[in-house]
């Protein structure tokens, strides 16, 4: 990665794929911490596209309970994909901004788009490996990392971008997995770094090791959900588990990213600034793109 490529910043406030309102706000919410202002300080160029257009639940067909608001939600990730895509060939680095986590299948098919199947760094409390089949609430935001894995069904696939869009994934800070995300890690070629694993090996140890893994293919995608980092630091996010990422140890895997130089493309989802407290987690999240951009303390 040239870090000093410029950034684009990209708002995808979709909301259709969990079920509590509010995350639609967060592109607002992160750059009302700041967001392109601290880049700028990092001396790099930030171009804001402003937000793909998302439909609100009120006004739209949930369609299979299975897969609850799917077809609008892809119709959203096309959208968000053509922009990572553009971007990418405009030399720039994609920033998007979520929304829920489902707009990754938009962020990591533009960058397949861009460049052909690459790999994806998923930190998250989560797996979002689940499928319809699968799903105990058939929402589409714990479906993601399945569908760019080509596991989620063809239901998924789209014209626009390729699917699978990774070829490889590690899963970081993970300490909430469903019975069917289990069967699919046991299938799939992913590496899954639990909570207890970052506490027995260290922040440093387990970043290395996944970045390591990841390394060599097409691309490197960088998929930030807030809820990663325990909620005493994040409190504003729509699925919360305890004993998550603390504040330290959330910014020195974003530093260890950035010290990898393999960062191509990045995105931060699930910021709900209706659960937060004085937009806590909306400036924590403009803080861990600044590490993951190159911030550092001296």
């Amino acid at each position: 990665m040239d870090a000093r490529r410029p950034v684009a910043v990209i708002g995808a406030g979709l909301d259709l794929g969990q079920g509590r309102r509010g995350v639609d706000m967060g592109p607002s919410a992160i750059r009302y911490a700041e967001l392109n202002g601290r880049l700028r300080e990092l001396g790099l160029e930030v171009d804001d596209w402003g937000d793909v257009e998302s439909p609100v639940p009120e006004t739209t067909s949930e369609g299979s309970t299975r897969a609850r608001y799917l077809e609008p939600i892809k119709a959203v990730c096309e959208q968000v994909a053509r922009l990572v895509s553009d971007a990418v060939e405009k030399g720039n680095l994609p920033l998007t901004l979520g929304g829920d986590h489902s707009i990754a299948m938009g962020t990591l098919g533009g960058m397949a788009k861009a460049r052909g199947p690459g790999a994806v760094l998923w930190v998250d409390a989560h797996g979002d490996l689940n499928r319809p089949a699968t799903s105990p609430t058939g929402n589409v935001h714990g479906m993601p990392l399945a569908a760019a894995l080509g596991a989620g069904g063809p239901e998924f696939a789209t014209e626009v971008y390729p699917v699978p869009s990774v070829s490889r994934a590690a899963l970081v800070g993970v300490r909430s997995l469903d019975p069917g995300e289990r069967e699919l890690i046991r299938e799939l070629d992913v590496r899954v770094f639990t909570m207890s694993e970052i506490d027995k090996l260290g922040v440093e140890r387990v970043l290395r090791e996944a970045l390591a893994y990841l390394a060599g293919e097409s691309f490197l995608h960088v998929s930030l959900d807030l809820d990663a980092v325990d909620p005493m630091f994040a409190p504003g996010v729509g699925t919360p588990v305890r004993g998550g990422l603390s504040y330290r140890e959330a910014h020195l895997a974003l530093e260890l990213v950035a010290e990898s130089g393999l960062l191509d493309s990045l995105d931060v989802v699930e910021v709900n600034p209706i659960l937060d407290r004085e937009n806590e987690t909306g400036t924590l999240a403009v803080e861990l793109v600044a590490s993951a951009l190159g911030a550092r303390i001296l």
